[in-house]
């Protein structure tokens, strides 16, 4: 006989975006991990997204649900909620991010389920007192509240003044992918002696992509090099445009949105991110598990993850200035890009693999709440 402690759980997974990013792959990479180990999982998101993550989610044998969302404040959408609950026979619901925290929280109440919130780093819920009131309230009648870094769990202490022990911090985690290194160096023709500089994630304006192409203009006069980042988004246009009028773009390419990443960083010989913000970014730790030499912004999480020169260069965000230097230096040190690498590697095996973070959550899922 099983005893109640060890028995599998059924967990709805929520968040409410379902277009490709970190916190949605995350929330896919969990799920298949508590699945192997037998619990049964319902992933849940809002109705008017774009459909990614649920596509993702059914291919990977999932059944996935949604509920709709009208307005900010939905009575109608909590019901609905807790009846998608209530017919799942909830133990656990692990809400991703402000929306689905509120909301989650709500429901989990009514059908008498543990809630368990994670924010993945965004300061939207800051912005705003009654955010700010909202997400507190739910965090003072859920079981958890975790931050993905240790910058992440202090911004969510002080914004929303909860005691230092009210707050978990439980790293994102990824499963070991490979990756087939010539497929994608052949499509971008990129030469046996050329250096491929890769950056991953959506182009919006706080992943600091104008800053890495500002450094790379500063590189332009070096031969050997090239630039592709992977990711979609609302600055793809003036990415373009601004490539051209440095004069790299025949040197770049934006490669939108790409089910392919493993074999993008297979390809890499460097991997940069120029972020001016981040909680605990996925692709950093991805990068890490290729063992790539990195360059990144130090913001938010990332400094938890990477010490300086030991598994990466770290540079001030928005310096494309440093952001140049260090990417030269890369450049012109093939023992340096190895070293880095091989720690890089060997840290993000260590300490943030999918089974790892999936141990963590069991045990708030599982623990008395504070």
């Amino acid at each position: 006989m099983i005893a109640p402690a060890e028995r599998p759980l059924r967990i709805a997974l929520m968040i409410e975006c379902d277009g490709p990013g970190g916190a949605e792959i995350m929330m896919l990479d969990l799920a298949t991990e508590l699945r192997r180990r037998g619990h049964t999982v319902l992933p849940v998101n809002l109705a008017n997204g774009t459909g990614w993550l649920g596509e993702r989610f059914r291919d990977a044998g999932f059944e996935p649900v949604t509920f709709t969302l009208h307005r900010a404040i939905d009575i109608g959408a909590t019901r609905e909620l807790t009846s998608i609950l209530r017919s799942f026979r909830t133990d656990v619901v692990h809400s991703h991010e402000f929306t689905m925290a509120i909301y989650g929280a709500a429901a989990a109440r009514r059908v008498g389920a543990r809630h368990v919130i994670t924010m993945h780093g965004g300061l939207y819920y800051a912005n705003a007192w009654r955010r700010r009131a909202a997400l507190r309230w739910a965090a003072n009648r859920s079981d958890a509240l975790v931050g993905v870094s240790l910058a992440t769990a202090k911004a969510l202490r002080q914004h929303l003044g909860l005691d230092e022990s009210r707050v978990h911090v439980v790293p994102n985690g990824i499963p070991l992918r490979i990756g087939l290194r010539d497929r994608v160096r052949k499509e971008l023709s990129i030469g046996s002696d050329e250096q491929l500089i890769v950056a991953v994630g959506n182009l919006y304006a706080v992943k600091g992509h104008a800053v890495l192409l500002d450094a790379l203009a500063m590189l332009r006069s070096r031969a050997g090099w090239r630039l592709a980042i992977a990711g979609r988004g609302e600055e793809e246009a003036r990415l373009r445009a601004h490539a051209d009028a440095i004069g790299i773009a025949d040197r770049v390419h934006l490669l939108g949105f790409r089910d392919d990443v493993a074999d993008i960083l297979a390809a890499a010989d460097i991997f940069a991110m120029p972020s001016l913000s981040e909680g605990l970014p996925l692709a950093l730790v991805e990068a890490m598990s290729f063992g790539l030499p990195i360059v990144v912004s130090r913001t938010g999480g990332v400094p938890e993850v990477v010490t300086e020169d030991v598994e990466a260069l770290l540079v001030p965000p928005s310096d494309s200035s440093a952001l140049a230097d260090a990417l030269r230096t890369l450049m012109d040190d093939p023992m340096r890009r190895h070293r880095l690498g091989d720690a890089a590697r060997a840290r993000a095996r260590r300490d943030y693999g999918i089974a790892t973070m999936a141990d963590r959550y069991e045990r708030l899922y599982r623990s008395e709440r504070r």
